[in-house]
């Protein structure tokens, strides 16, 4: 997987129906471990709440992707929130939704359709970003060529890392590892050859995402 998106920071949704309540909260999570203390810690705050159903998708692990019903009909919670997650494509993220029950039946649909509502309104409320692979490059210049430099990795939307002035002008940028080597080669014959580009290894870099 060279790019995902994933939960920056967690939201809260809320959905209500003939008086049941539907509390969602969302959090980044990388582990089953990290996922499953996350869903303990809501239960553990809404322990007075009928269900706390949920759902989680990740990269890695055995169980990359679960849900739970946790006593819902089958079907009708625990799915529909992790199709939130991935509808959105968003990943290494755990979403749940409590419900406070309101004393009406809701039925098969309309449990779906209050478990999705929640869990869309809270992924809505949440700060999301897309992750990709990218590659850094250390780039070295002289000071009279700093301008034109500049310039292109601004036009291409270059992300700069750092900058340090001494003697000479060093920068670490990040960008798509596709994009390196046509990068590479382009400050070249910019600069006459002036550069210095080292290869500063494979890095994860984000931006903003919204699902």
């Amino acid at each position: 997987m060279s790019e995902y998106i994933t939960v920056r920071e967690g939201g809260h949704g809320r959905y209500e129906e003939k008086k049941s309540v539907f509390l969602g909260e969302i959090c980044h999570a990388e582990t089953e471990d990290e996922a499953m203390a996350f869903v303990q810690q809501i239960r553990k705050k809404n322990y007075d709440a009928r269900h706390n159903c949920f759902a989680w998708s990740l990269r890695e692990g055995q169980s990359k992707i679960h849900a739970s019903d946790d006593g819902e009909p089958s079907g009708t919670a625990g799915r529909p929130i992790l199709d939130v997650l991935t509808g959105a494509g968003v990943t290494d993220a755990v979403l749940v939704v409590t419900r406070y029950f309101g004393g009406t039946l809701l039925g098969t649909g309309g449990l779906v359709r209050a478990y999705t509502a929640a869990a869309r309104d809270c992924l809505a409320g949440s700060a999301l970003v897309h992750k990709r692979l990218g590659e850094k490059l250390l780039l070295t210049a002289d000071y009279t060529d700093i301008g034109r430099i500049q310039h292109m990795l601004g036009e291409r939307q270059v992300t700069t890392l750092s900058s340090e002035y001494t003697d000479k002008v060093r920068f670490e940028v990040i960008l798509p590892k596709e994009d390196a080597e046509g990068l590479t080669k382009d400050l070249t014959e910019l600069t006459a050859g002036r550069i210095l580009v080292e290869d500063g290894g494979p890095s994860w870099y984000e931006q903003p995402a919204r699902p």
